[in-house]
């Protein structure tokens, strides 16, 4: 099922028009939080006895990169994106090996990985819900998941005062820096996206468990972390 809105080939094209900047403007508009929130997500959802981990929708590689700084020696890390021009600037930044690939059909045998990470991609997904059932069936018994996406913060005053500048600073400035309507569609998607509890109960659903997510930024992010259950 293909969540309106969510054309595969109209998101892998629109990201790959905005590929030359997306680093830049992803540490712009978050005055460089994102990396801060990278770093706590693969503090949080690593551990030192991982020997293979894959990091879904990796994009440019940032993620990836991070969770290779903090692997143990011997354990192979692995991105995967179906944006080929995302993938090559990846490349250039000497990620880990990233492969092209749909993380509605990850390109691994059942029960290969145990973390398996994806950055503000899940929101992108043209069936988000199969999405995670797909990284679960990669999941070996006892190993993770962990989700780190946006989502809109719960304080009132904050929250309206992200709303502004989300809905009508950010837009104007994405379309200037991007020369796209990409950063209207960000504004859309986050907006329309599950709450941390729903997004909870979708991955239960998706036969995780053990599931607990941490608000990050007064709100602004929030990493979700899940284990498969051992048989």
């Amino acid at each position: 099922m293909t969540t309106p809105g969510k054309n595969p080939e109209t998101i892998r094209a629109m990201f790959g028009r905005i590929a030359p900047v997306y680093d830049l403007s992803n540490h712009l508009f978050s005055l460089n939080i994102d990396k801060l929130w990278r770093r706590y997500a693969v503090r949080s959802a690593m551990r030192p006895t991982d020997r293979a981990v894959l990091d879904v929708a990796c994009g440019t590689g940032d993620l990836t990169r991070e969770l290779k700084r903090s692997a143990e020696t011997g354990c192979q890390v692995y991105g995967v994106d179906f944006c080929l021009p995302m993938l090559e600037l990846a490349r250039r930044k000497q990620a880990p090996p990233v492969l092209q690939g749909d993380g509605l059909r990850l390109p691994f045998p059942d029960e290969s990985f145990d973390l398996v990470t994806i950055g503000f991609g899940l929101r992108n997904m043209a069936d988000y819900r199969a999405g995670l059932r797909e990284m679960a069936r990669t999941l070996r018994p006892g190993g993770r998941l962990a989700v780190l996406d946006f989502t809109t913060p719960s304080n009132p005053l904050f929250r309206a005062i992200y709303l502004l500048y989300f809905q009508h600073i950010l837009p104007l400035l994405g379309d200037f820096i991007s020369r796209s309507g990409a950063y209207r569609y960000l504004s859309r998607s986050v907006l329309a996206w599950p709450s941390p509890r729903e997004l909870a109960r979708d991955m239960r659903e998706a036969g995780l468990g053990n599931i607990r997510f941490s608000e990050l930024s007064m709100g602004i992010a929030v990493l979700h972390i899940g284990e498969k259950p051992s048989p």
